[in-house]
């Protein structure tokens, strides 16, 4: 730890010198930049000035927003170059992969800036014939002031599904991004700042648990959290202090189910970079493979041969692990599968280095090892034989997460999807539906619970306003004492119409 002077909450005015920290380039060790650590007074003035800024960015119609939000698209676009290098440095990530989570954040910006009035504005909705001569209408209103935590692994993407939502309902943001990644949450604040005119609807405190408890129990109308299932719970438990509403996503251990017409080339394929990818860094990645047992050897051949090419390298397809200490897991979690006598394909206990690991394959691996049981979070993969899909469904649920997959078959794939227990399953691909704007994004079970992304994600940052109207006296007059014994047998006989008969499926 240093000191610095004036490094304040990104937006606000500058302040004395405070404690700080760095951000490090998890390929080497060299400092990225220097970072305040933000204490509970600093965040508690952040929402203050993010209550104060409500103020003005609430009262602001939907398309007023838009712009402000498609300029910040803008500004991203251009700037993706620059932008997509801080993500390399602070994560480890190939600029390529960097690019490509931006350019998918870029478009779930645009989506929750044109679609936000669609889903949310004030809309007219039936009022059923008991209550004919009222006019009901809903809309969707926002909290106030949001607070994000985001991770490391998908610096831009992850946070901003919450983000761009949540602005694009209404509401501030105060963003305190992963200790790894500092300098990413301060850039996105930055440039949102450019297109506000500097007023802190958008800001970033940064800094570690402290600060992250600090925003949990600061008067906001709810959190957003991306991270372990045990951080997670200590969000949550904070966040009842105050009865704050908390979205989680909290990981998981994702299957990618190939079956007996499956395309075995493309399903090795997706498998490959849906394990290997980001270093394996991805909540929704690719964990373990059930492979219909007529094709398992034809996949395992195939998958083999397309690792062969990839290495973890500081110029390789894989980066380095960003967080140190994962390093120990994934060890061990490849050390118990071998231990219980998983077949070593590539890769194995040797792979896993100082700062990177390579890809690895396990095949046969028991199903009460660690490999197959816990989130493992790096470049390895767990592959199994399966005698049918129905083997594959009930070795993929048996977890207790339910977050991603995916399932390669081309009769059935829809059919074994929707047996799966989990937020998102792709067919004949992997991790589409994160790129598909327009479908909400979470998970079931300790994956956690709530929704990002499309109609939901805007939702799930308001609260619903129902406004009636009356429109001409009743004929029926029930809200009153003037009541009488015909009034009640009027209604009495209208409901026996409505609802006394055989049962109806259309409304």
């Amino acid at each position: 730890m240093t000191a610095t002077i004036d490094t304040p909450v990104s937006g606000a005015p500058a302040g004395p010198e405070r404690e700080t920290f760095d951000s490090f380039d998890p390929a080497n060790g060299d400092v990225v930049g220097t970072h305040p650590v933000h204490s509970r007074e600093d965040v508690e003035a952040a929402v203050h000035r993010a209550h104060d800024a409500f103020g003005w960015w609430g009262s602001l119609s939907f398309d007023e927003r838009a712009d402000h939000l498609l300029t910040w698209r803008s500004v991203m676009t251009r700037r993706i170059a620059q932008l997509a290098d801080l993500v390399h440095r602070e994560t480890g990530k190939p600029h390529g992969d960097a690019t490509l989570e931006i350019g998918i954040a870029i478009d779930h910006i645009a989506w929750a800036a044109k679609h936000a009035e669609k889903v949310l504005g004030l809309r007219k909705v039936s009022s059923g014939l008991v209550m004919a001569n009222q006019a009901a209408h809903v809309e969707y209103k926002p909290l106030g002031v949001v607070g994000v935590i985001g991770p490391w692994n998908y610096p831009v993407f992850t946070p901003v599904g919450s983000i761009a939502y949540a602005l694009a309902a209404g509401n501030t943001v105060v963003f305190k991004p992963s200790e790894y990644t500092p300098g990413v949450g301060r850039w996105l604040a930055d440039t949102f700042a450019e297109v506000v005119g500097g007023r802190p609807v958008l800001q970033v405190v940064t800094g570690f648990g402290e600060t992250g408890n600090a925003l949990c129990t600061a008067r906001i109308g709810k959190l957003a959290f991306t991270g372990s299932g045990r951080t997670g719970r200590k969000v949550m438990a904070a966040c009842a202090e105050n009865l704050t509403p908390v979205i989680i996503e909290a990981g998981g251990k994702d299957s990618l189910i190939v079956d007996e017409d499956a395309d075995v080339d493309a399903a090795a394929e997706a498998a490959l970079w849906g394990s290997m990818s980001n270093a394996g860094q991805t909540c929704i990645g690719t964990e373990r493979v059930y492979v219909h047992e007529k094709r398992f050897d034809e996949f395992v051949a195939e998958i083999t041969r397309q690792a062969r090419g990839l290495r973890a390298a500081p110029d390789g397809q894989l980066g380095p692990a960003t967080m140190p200490s994962q390093l120990d897991v994934i060890r061990s979690h490849v050390q118990d599968a071998v231990d219980k006598g998983a077949d070593v394909v590539l890769g194995g206990p040797d792979a896993i280095g100082e700062r990177f690991v390579q890809p690895t394959i396990l095949t046969n691996v028991p199903e009460d090892s660690t490999e197959i049981t816990e989130e493992t979070f790096g470049p390895t993969v767990a592959i199994n034989p399966v005698k049918d899909m129905d083997e594959a469904i009930a070795r993929t649920n048996a977890t207790p997460y339910g977050l991603a997959g995916a399932v390669f078959s081309k009769a059935r794939g829809v059919e074994i999807a929707r047996q799966v227990r989990s937020g998102m399953t792709s067919v004949n691909s992997v991790i589409a539906f994160a790129a598909v704007p327009s479908l909400p994004f979470g998970g079931v079970g300790e994956s956690g619970f709530g929704r990002i992304h499309g109609p939901d994600g805007l939702r799930e940052f308001t609260y619903a306003k129902a406004i009636t109207r009356q429109k001409f006296k009743p004929a029926l007059a029930l809200t009153t004492f003037a009541r009488d014994a015909v009034t009640e047998g009027r209604l009495v006989a209208l409901l026996n119409v409505l609802h006394g008969g055989r049962k109806t499926l259309r409304p």
